[in-house]
Parts: structure tokens; C-alpha cells; sequence
């Protein structure tokens, strides 16, 4: 059996946000890797007339051409790609799902304002355009325009009604510092998902770039052994 993973990026990001995740994949699996770039993101912002349909087109033709390479595919989805994701296992015959910092509810004030306080620490002592999380906030907010935001939180809207529906196995990655989605997000996804066999982990010092997490390696090695059950077992019977 040939496996594939697709992964899909959050908003206004790119590849990189997950890139150390399919970098440890490569290291660990001989699967078939494919990360697009939706519509408009990547390194440099251009979302303006977009919808979120042209996000959610571009995920289901990678998926479609990945599933005609290989036997059965895997979704990783990070934040707005958690929800992608979600859509399309509600529509095509997914073998697992991984959601990194999905995100099915979205800004939580009190984190944020703590990594806006921080910025502010910085700037007091003249480091500001050092700081990567000011250079992260400063871009999306520059380069993003409100009616993308708005198309952002209506695909949001349109996949929810359907959690119910997904009953492939799902591995939920939050972490408890994240300023953009909730730590609480995790637990409602658990509990609305339809899936019977479903995991969630937090990371204790993650914020929302999951993947970049000081105790990545820890979720990475217990999300691999997730994603890899079956396999073993059909490898053992055989």
C-alpha cells in the first residue's frame, strides 16, 4: 500500500509553516509528500478578489491528482488548512487525518495581547524589527485585506455543520499559548468530530505555529506512531 500525505497551510501563510513536520515525515516514511501553495499566499501576499472556494479548489485538485499516485492518502491541515482539511474528508475517502492549530474558532485575545506586550518589551529596547513575531503580525496585517479575512471566516461557517459527518481516524495537535486560536478549539473539534478513533495532544509551551514548537519532537514521534497503527499491523499479519 502506497501512502501520500497532502498538506495544507494555514492563511496568509505557506509550505513553511508545516515544512518541519514533512521534513521529519521524509526522514521517517518512504510517502509521497505534496504541499500547494493555495491561491494568493506563500512568500509574498496577493489576496485580494479571492474566496475561500479558490482555496478549497486548489487542496481538493492536489488531492485529486495525489490519489491517482498513490493507495491511500493522508491530511495534514495547520490552521485555516485544519478546516480544508476537514471539507475534504467529508468528501473523499481519507485514510487519517492530522489537524495542527485548526482553526474552527479563531483569535483568542488574552494570548495575543501578551505576544503584543512583548513586541512592546522589545521596542523599548530598540530591537523591535528583530522580533519575528513583529515582522509575522506587521506583514499579515499589511499584506491582508479585509475581505480575504472575511473569506477566511466564512469557509470556516460552511465546513462546521459537517464535523459530525468525518469519521476517519483524526490526531488533533493544539498548543496552549497560541494568540490566534484557543487552546479550548482542540476539545470542541474532539467532541463535534464524528470520528471514533481520535486523539488530541497539547503542547504546553506551543503557540500557533505548532510545528515550530520547543516539544515538537514529542508530538511528531507520537503523531507518526498514530498515522502508522494500521500500517504496522498489516506488515505483522502479512
Amino acid at each position: 500500500m502506497k501512502t501520500g500525505i497532502l498538506g495544507i497551510h494555514g492563511f496568509t501563510g505557506g509550505p513553511y509553516e508545516i515544512q518541519p513536520f514533512v521534513d521529519y515525515l521524509k526522514v521517517h516514511t518512504n510517502w509521497e509528500i505534496v504541499v500547494p501553495t493555495l491561491p494568493g499566499h506563500g512568500e509574498t501576499l496577493e489576496l485580494k478578489n479571492l474566496t475561500a472556494e479558490s482555496w478549497m479548489m486548489t487542496a481538493e485538485q492536489s488531492l485529486r491528482q495525489l490519489q491517482k499516485e498513490v493507495d491511500r492518502v493522508i491530511i495534514v491541515g495547520f490552521s485555516m488548512g485544519g478546516i480544508i482539511a476537514m471539507y475534504l474528508a467529508n468528501r473523499y475517502p481519507i485514510y487519517k487525518l492530522v489537524l495542527l492549530s485548526a482553526a474552527a474558532k479563531y483569535i483568542y485575545p488574552a494570548q495575543l495581547l501578551q505576544d503584543i506586550k512583548d513586541i512592546a518589551k522589545e521596542a523599548v529596547v530598540g530591537r523591535l524589527e528583530e522580533n519575528s513575531l513583529y515582522k509575522q503580525y506587521s506583514y499579515k496585517v499589511k499584506g491582508t485585506p479585509i475581505p480575504a479575512t472575511l473569506e477566511f471566516m466564512r469557509l470556516v461557517r460552511i465546513v462546521q455543520p459537517y464535523y459530525g459527518q468525518i469519521t476517519v481516524p483524526v490526531y488533533i495537535v493544539q498548543g496552549k499559548k497560541d494568540g490566534i486560536v484557543p487552546y479550548a478549539t482542540a476539545q470542541f473539534i474532539y467532541d463535534e468530530i464524528g470520528s471514533l478513533k481520535k486523539e488530541i495532544v497539547y503542547s504546553e509551551s506551543g503557540k500557533h505555529h505548532i510545528c515550530y514548537s520547543e516539544d515538537c519532537e514529542d508530538w511528531y514521534n507520537s503523531a507518526l506512531k498514530f498515522l502508522k497503527e494500521e500500517e504496522e499491523e498489516e506488515t505483522t499479519s502479512n
